[in-house]
Formats: structure tokens, sequence, C-alpha cells
């Protein structure tokens, strides 16, 4: 994990002083640093990066629109970090890409925690071919866990990390239904608190890339008042 290559974009010098202070107190060496979108895109276009922490407000673009240049090549996590606390600004950030958002002023345990946890969440996706893998197939869907690889309809298809995470967690438990608070909590580590539309927003990309019609979703369907359920056969 302390191996892995991070950019941190943040047109505030303070901010990126003390974000760089905490990283180096964790053990993160291989940092960059980025005050403008042109520079983050520059860095974003020679290296390959693990993590990217981004402002949504920079002087001469947008990190929202960054992040969805960023999606059409890669599957990086992204996290948002902004003065904004609205949950409109949170399911924006989400619905460009996003994996999370933190809101200044942040807790530094707290942005630790979570660079963490996105960190660990991507090395497992990332993680080598084992020979005895599990997979799923239902004839329209293939899952297979190990490789973190998703085809439909004979299909690649590329999820993020987070999403396939969602996918597999829901797979793996085929016709139970979960609350939000449930998916939230076992995919997220921590409660709830609001972030309800976190899910939501997740559920409708994971829907956009895996469903025919996502309006009308045969694999993840919602089960009213109480959920969502991954219908698809068994493991």
């Amino acid at each position: 994990m302390f191996n892995s290559k991070i950019l941190i974009v943040d047109d505030e010098i303070q901010i990126l002083k003390l974000i760089s202070m905490l990283f180096k107190k964790e053990g993160f060496n291989k940092v960059d640093f980025a005050q403008t979108g042109a520079d983050a895109i520059n860095y974003i276009t020679k290296n390959n990066y693990d993590l990217v922490l981004l402002d949504v407000m920079l002087p001469d673009t947008s990190g929202l629109e960054i992040c969805r240049g960023v999606r059409q090549n890669s599957d990086v996590p992204i996290l948002f970090l902004t003065a904004r606390n609205s949950d409109i600004d949170k399911v924006s950030g989400f619905a460009y890409g996003g994996d999370d958002y933190i809101t200044k002023p942040f807790n530094p345990l707290e942005l630790i925690a979570r660079v963490k946890a996105h960190l660990r969440r991507n090395i497992n996706y990332k993680k080598e071919y084992e020979p005895s893998r599990s997979i799923f197939d239902n004839g329209r869907i293939k899952i297979d866990y190990d490789a973190a690889v998703v085809e439909v309809d004979n299909e690649n298809i590329s999820l993020s990390a987070q999403l396939f995470q969602l996918l597999k967690f829901l797979s793996t438990h085929p016709n139970r239904v979960f609350t939000k608070e449930q998916l939230f909590e076992n995919l997220w580590d921590s409660p709830l608190y609001g972030y309800d539309n976190t899910v939501t927003v997740h559920i409708r990309r994971l829907r956009e890339k895996i469903e025919k019609d996502p309006s009308n979703p045969e694999l993840i369907v919602n089960v009213r008042g109480l959920g969502y359920k991954f219908v698809g056969g068994s493991l």
C-alpha cells in the first residue's frame, strides 16, 4: 500500500502542505502535487496512479470535468476534496465517476483512513490471476471474482473498483434484499449517516454498465420499501 503512487490536486498551497505532511507521516512517499487542472491532466497522462485526491474547484477548470475525462481511460480511485457540503454536490461527484467525497475543512485522520480504505480496495481489485478462482456465470453475465473481470453478453465490461465490489457483494448474495444502509456499511466500512444518495448513484452507475435497459433492470432490482437485490441465479 505504501508503494502506491498518488496524485493530489488542489490550488490552495496550505492544503497541499498539510496533506503532504500527513502522507509523509503515514509512509506515503510516491506523491505528486498539482495546483491547476492543466497540471493535473499532464500528470495523469504521463503516470499511472493508484489514487487521485482531486479538488472540485480549480482556477482553470472543474475537478468534475477532469474526473469525467479520466474515467474514459482509467478506473483509478478518485476522491473529491471540496468546500461544498450539499447532497446535490455529493451526488454530482459520484455521477461524474468519483469514488468518495471529502469536505473541507477535513479531519486529517478521516482523510488518511479513507485514502487507505480505497487503496486497499484497489489493491484487492487488481490482484493477479489465481488458478483456483471463483466464477459466476448465468449465461448473460459472467463475473470472475479473482481476476476482477466482468462480461455481459460476451462483452468485457470495465468497472471501477467500487462498482466491482458492489456487483460482487450483491451477486454473491443472490435474491437477498439489502437496504441502502446495509450496502453502505458493507462497502464503505462506515455507517450511512445521511449518505443514502451514495448508494443510489452507485446502483444507477452499475445498472448503466450491466443492464440491457437501466430504467427497467433485470439483474439488480428494487424491492419497494426495502432495498435492492441481485436476480440472476446462484454461484
